[in-house]
């Protein structure tokens, strides 16, 4: 008789309902393939979540070891990012904050108010503070991808989405992954958008995009900026958050505005509300942009999947 795998710790968390599976292995002791992510995100068969992440030390990732923050001290954590298919992404800023709300539930971090915490993901290493209830993270770099010349032209590529009658003009924003950002001139189009099948990118990606469908709400003189924005994550299908996918809207919006446009924004998403707070005096590119909002814990347990493409396999020691 086949012995049956041991269990294996899960911590689950979502950030403004965005989702995700958090695995514990701190001494880089899992093997995960695709297949077995995509299982434990199935919301039917698995534990369900629009991602993974397994919090691991750095120094049980080859190319994270000796990283270290602007100060010059060692990163401790990593953050290894997957999509609900499988596929490896480079971070995600929903992720990021959950991912340091799961640290502190394992007792492995602690941040009083103010307080810093440096994580290496695949997108370098990024600076979460702790802001009264909320978690603030520094994404760190971030451009507009075409230039002055698409934000002149006001877009450098055209997005097909289902149930829209022509092509829309999106702007490219790499926020340490790859956005395209496609204004609506309102709340009803916004909603009778149909994300349910993946918005088509002319010409396309290489390595795919999210796609934000987002509408301005606040008034030209404002001093702060409102969107409401929905998401069609890469990977993932539509979700009810995405936090690199806010800033991007944010980037977009104020580079289409102009110089006058607020450095502050809120952003309205199917899941909740984020802040994201963008450089003052820069349109184009930066080295940092700051997105706050909630990270919540909400369960905890083990499950034991068979030892095959559908399960987890652990490293031999």
């Amino acid at each position: 008789m086949t012995a049956q795998p041991p269990p294996v710790r899960f911590v689950k968390g979502h950030g403004t309902q965005n989702d995700f599976v958090l695995l514990p292995d701190a001494d880089g002791a899992l093997d995960v393939t695709p297949a077995q992510v995509a299982g434990l995100c199935d919301r039917r068969a698995g534990i369900g979540g629009d991602g993974l992440i397994r919090i691991v030390r750095t120094v049980a990732v080859p190319e994270a070891v000796g990283w270290h923050d602007g100060a010059g001290r060692p990163v401790e954590w990593f953050m290894d990012y997957r999509n609900a298919d499988g596929s490896v992404a480079e971070m995600c800023g929903n992720g990021l904050r959950v991912f340091v709300a799961g640290l502190e539930h394992l007792g492995w971090a602690r941040l009083g108010d103010g307080d810093r915490l440096a994580v290496a993901t695949r997108a370098g290493v990024k600076v979460v503070r702790r802001d009264g209830d909320l978690l603030a993270a520094d994404l760190g770099p971030w451009r507009i991808v075409g230039g002055a010349d698409a934000v002149a032209a006001g877009f450098d590529v055209r997005v097909t989405i289902p149930g829209e009658p022509a092509e829309l003009p999106g702007l490219r924003v790499d926020v340490g992954n790859p956005h395209v950002v496609v204004a609506l001139p309102d709340r009803q189009r916004l909603a009778a958008a149909d994300l349910g099948r993946a918005p088509v990118v002319h010409p396309a990606p290489e390595h795919g995009a999210n796609v934000e469908l987002v509408v301005p709400l606040h008034d030209s003189g404002a001093a702060g900026g409102h969107l409401a924005m929905r998401v069609h994550e890469r990977g993932v299908g539509e979700t009810r958050s995405c936090g690199t996918g806010a800033v991007a809207a944010v980037l977009a919006v104020r580079a289409w505005a102009g110089d006058k446009a607020p450095d502050v924004w809120r952003v309205d998403v199917p899941g909740g509300t984020l802040r994201v707070t963008a450089p003052t005096g820069r349109r184009l590119a930066a080295d940092s942009v700051e997105l706050a909002g909630p990270a919540v814990i909400v369960a905890e347990g083990t499950f034991v999947l068979p030892a095959d493409d559908r399960g987890l396999q652990r490293l031999p020691a």
